[in-house]
């Protein structure tokens, strides 16, 4: 998948079939809206094209009205945005920086200088809640009547449903909030999971015995957080089990290397000792939430931080046995 940050580049295609969304998360609504779009590509004869903002619009609006409380929480990283486009056969991807500018076009500019001159839409599939424009003016009848005058086809998705849940960000948003993850799998298709490079930390957690990968999230907001049972993809032929901090680490000082910003810990319960003490650095991992075990506590003590990790690593692994058992029992 081709990303471009803006549409003036000149690998950008010239013409395309469009949809437009934040597309947090990626869930099996956004599958099934991406998997029409490809196919209207392909019967075009043109690339596939998402159109997406970073920041997050709400994520913009509560700065300017200085209240933090109203964005929204965030699923995915943009790394792990792109990841899942990528892996639903988008052909190419356009971020657009969501910024004064941009929030104050009305939508009949959006439409002339985004969607026509800046991507050459031939088709343009949207939400059944599709707003867009200064104030969200636009609506579908607007975008559907300009594409008659302007000769680009316009389609509209109805919402997406599993098991009679409306399948939507917000979602997910309320289920990793609360943190049901097999809730979270059955809207999202997959496993929920957090990639990046393995950055350093204050190594504290090497020094109580209970080594761990560190990345972190890059939106101070995650919509998950808490101490989970995870699997670790990227080091190792198969998954390392493991158990997992995402948050903002209330037990630590300000001398944390990583202080103030959100970060995923892991602490793999079996480490391949062919990896070394330095293995995991830098390279490029995807942790997946498995199980939430309790949302973050603070410790008064570094021995009760000690023991507090080793408590999760036992339920880790007890959530493991219990998984291996049942899956025994399936297969007879």
């Amino acid at each position: 998948m081709q990303i471009f940050r803006g549409f003036h580049h000149p690998g950008i295609a010239k013409a395309c079939a469009l949809t437009i969304g934040n597309f947090d998360g990626v869930h099996r609504g956004h599958q099934a809206m991406l998997a029409l779009l490809s196919n209207e590509a392909r019967h075009r004869g043109v690339p596939s094209c998402v159109l997406t903002f970073e920041p997050h619009p709400r994520d913009y609006f509560a700065k300017v009205a200085r209240r933090p409380e109203l964005a929204p929480a965030r699923i995915a990283t943009l790394r792990d945005k792109l990841t899942e486009l990528a892996a639903c056969g988008v052909d190419q991807c356009v971020v657009l920086p969501f910024d004064a500018r941009l929030s104050s076009q009305v939508p009949e500019a959006f439409i002339d200088q985004v969607l026509v001159r800046g991507l050459g839409a031939k088709y343009v599939l949207v939400g059944d809640d599709f707003r867009f424009g200064a104030r969200r003016a636009g609506d579908y009848a607007m975008l559907d009547a300009a594409g008659q005058a302007r000769g680009f086809d316009v389609a509209r998705m109805n919402s997406y449903e599993v098991r009679n849940l409306r399948v939507s960000s917000s979602a997910v948003r309320e289920a990793l909030g609360r943190g049901d993850m097999d809730a979270t799998a059955a809207l999202l298709g997959r496993h929920y999971g957090i990639s990046g490079h393995v950055v350093h930390g204050r190594k504290l957690g090497r020094d109580l015995g209970f080594p761990t990968l560190n990345l972190r999230f890059s939106h101070w907001k995650p919509a998950a957080s808490g101490i989970f049972v995870v699997q670790v993809h990227g080091l190792d032929e198969a998954p390392l089990p493991g158990v997992a901090n995402l948050g903002i680490r209330p037990s630590l000082d300000p001398r944390d290397a990583n202080g103030g910003r959100v970060l995923l810990e892991t602490h793999c319960l079996d480490w391949p000792a062919r990896l070394g003490q330095q293995g995991g650095y830098g390279k490029i991992i995807q942790v997946d939430l498995l199980h939430k075990l309790h949302d973050e506590l603070k410790y008064d003590s570094l021995d009760a931080l000690q023991a507090g990790i080793a408590r999760d690593c036992d339920a880790a692994r007890a959530y493991f046995a219990a998984t291996r058992r049942q899956t025994t029992r399936d297969r007879i």
